[in-house]
This record gives C-alpha cells, structure tokens and sequence, in this order.
C-alpha cells in the first residue's frame, strides 16, 4: 500500500493498484495528477507476447526506460522491437528511450516472457521548431554513457536534449552504502528502484524502499535516499524542468 511523507513525497510498488489491460499490454500508473503530482507521471508498462496497442499522448513528452530483471540478469524479455512512427529497432533491457508528443509507439515481444518498461510523462510539450532535428533513433544504451562521479556516488544521464528532449532528464544513479545529507531540488521528480534496498527520508518520516519501488518527489521538498544493504543502491529518476542531476541544495 502506497506510503505518504512529509511534504507529499510518495512511495508506491510497481505493480500496486488494479491494472489497465488492452490486448497483450497491462499498465499500472503509480504517480499522476490523481496522486498529487503537479507535472510528471509514473507508470509501470508491461508488454506480454506479441503485437502492442499502439500508444500516443499528443500533449506530453514521453521518455522510456526497458527493465533487466532485479538479479542484474537480462530483461524480462531480453530483446523487442520498438517502433516510432512505424520505424523500427531493436531495444534491450537497461535503455533509455525518448518519445516525442504527438509520436505514435509500440511495442513487439517475440518472447514467451514480457517486457517491462518504465513510463514518463510531462505536460505541454515544447511546440518545436522550424528545421529541428531531433534525433533517430531516440534511444541510448546505460553502457553507452559516461559515469560522472559526485562525491562518492556516480550517475548516468540517458535521455537528454541530446535525443531531442528539452523538457525532462532521465538519469541512473548509483548510491553506496549510508545516507547522504538532506537536500532538496528546483524540480519535479520521480525515482525507481532497480537494485538494492534503503529507506525514503522525507524531512523527519521514511519508509522501506527496493527494487521496484516508486518514488515521487514535490519539487522543494527536503529528501534523503539512504541505503540501508552492503552494496550498491541503483535507481532510475526522471525530473522536470530538465538540468543536471548533480545539481542540489542543502536543507
């Protein structure tokens, strides 16, 4: 059951709630206006065997990231076919995917075992302009970027205005063992757990956090991610406006 801290910060687990079925997808939404978010969303995609529903928001940016398996194995599925437009690649778990508004997607899983995909959004899209170019495919591999360290912590940027998106980051970070200090950020956030296992701190209150739980962040409030195991913690995050993720400030 979803767990709510100071300030309106939320944590919820992938698959909590009834999900939307339709043909070989299921969707759970764990983080949306319904849930207190302001200007991004969260929602838990899972693609059974088969030909996806084609899926298109004409207001919103959307950017995609392909699970592995929580053992650090290969995805559920570990290849599909995406198609943007009705151009088509092969995508891999640990990707990072950028869908701009008004796109049409969807997804092929050849495989007995489904694909499972996290999904963010955000609002009024950027209108674009004359001759841009934005690029294809819009898709980046985790292993494909850099690691930036930050003090004793590093993280990936994957979707970036690099692959066109202007109005949201999407980043993997990795936490070590402890709790950083408190901070707090000029933006809007989502966080998943990929690996690991530690507690949300929201101001004085926490709660559990592992793989597949779901964060969301109010932009300004005071938070902590500490990680409570003996190794790594990784997490997927996404925030809006866009910017770095390195940027933050003390409480």
């Amino acid at each position: 059951m979803a767990v709510v801290l100071a300030g309106g910060c939320r944590v919820s687990e992938m698959n909590e709630g009834s999900a939307q079925i339709g043909g070989s997808l299921k969707i759970w939404s764990q983080i949306s206006r319904d849930t207190g978010a302001n200007a991004i969303s969260m929602r838990v995609m899972e693609f059974g065997q088969g030909q996806s529903p084609l899926l298109k928001n004409d207001e919103s940016d959307e950017v995609l990231y392909v699970l592995e398996n929580f053992d650090g194995s290969q995805a559920w599925s570990d290849y599909c076919s995406l198609s943007i437009d009705q151009r088509s690649f092969e995508v891999a778990s640990q990707t990072g995917i950028y869908v701009k508004a008004g796109q049409t997607f969807s997804i092929e899983n050849l495989a007995k075992k489904p694909v499972v995909i996290v999904s963010t959004q955000s609002p009024a899209s950027h209108p674009g302009v004359a001759g841009e170019q934005i690029r294809f495919p819009p898709v980046i591999r985790l292993t494909d970027r850099a690691a930036i360290p930050t003090a004793d912590r590093w993280y990936r940027v994957l979707v970036d205005d690099e692959l066109g998106s202007l109005q949201v980051t999407q980043f993997v970070g990795s936490i070590p063992p402890g709790r950083a200090p408190d901070h707090f950020h000029h933006y809007e956030e989502v966080l998943f757990i990929l690996k690991g296992t530690g507690r949300m701190w929201a101001d004085q209150t926490n709660t559990h956090i592992g793989p597949g739980s779901c964060v969301y962040l109010p932009k300004g409030q005071v938070h902590c991610v500490e990680n409570t195991g003996t190794s790594e913690l990784r997490l997927l995050g996404v925030f809006y406006p866009a910017g770095s993720p390195a940027v933050r400030y003390g409480a």
